[in-house]
């Protein structure tokens, strides 16, 4: 009995994980579909120090010191990678939050690995 109760949940587990991996793609492909009709390359297809304009959804938003400064974090996703969005000095911007979209203009660094624009301009999406 109790492996049955095991094989049902690894079955169950793993059309869990089929059903939310199939949104994901799904997502991410729309995001890409998104990007493209705003005019923008994707993220991944950007390097360090490149001047970039690129359009995506924020999936989080935080709020953190730098080096001894307050500033407003977040993760803008394409479908193709994430880049780090910081504004020093900000505590909050009037409609920027989580699940919004946008596109942001400026120069491309990498920090710790990670892809980050300071200070970008942006525009919200409708």
């Amino acid at each position: 009995m109790q492996v049955q109760d095991t094989e049902r949940r690894g079955l169950f587990g793993r059309m869990l994980r089929g059903l939310s991996s199939s949104t994901d793609s799904q997502e991410a492909e729309d995001l890409q579909r998104d990007a493209e009709r705003a005019g923008c390359a994707s993220i991944a297809s950007h390097g360090d120090r490149d001047l970039v304009t690129v359009h995506g959804s924020l999936t989080t938003v935080t709020l953190r010191p730098r080096g001894g400064v307050l500033a407003l974090e977040a993760e803008l996703y394409d479908g193709s990678g994430t880049v780090t969005l910081v504004w020093l000095g900000r505590r909050q911007i009037s409609g920027i939050g989580p699940g919004r979209q946008l596109t942001v203009h400026g120069r491309l660094g990498c920090s710790d690995g990670r892809k980050v624009l300071f200070n970008p301009r942006y525009e919200l999406s409708a």
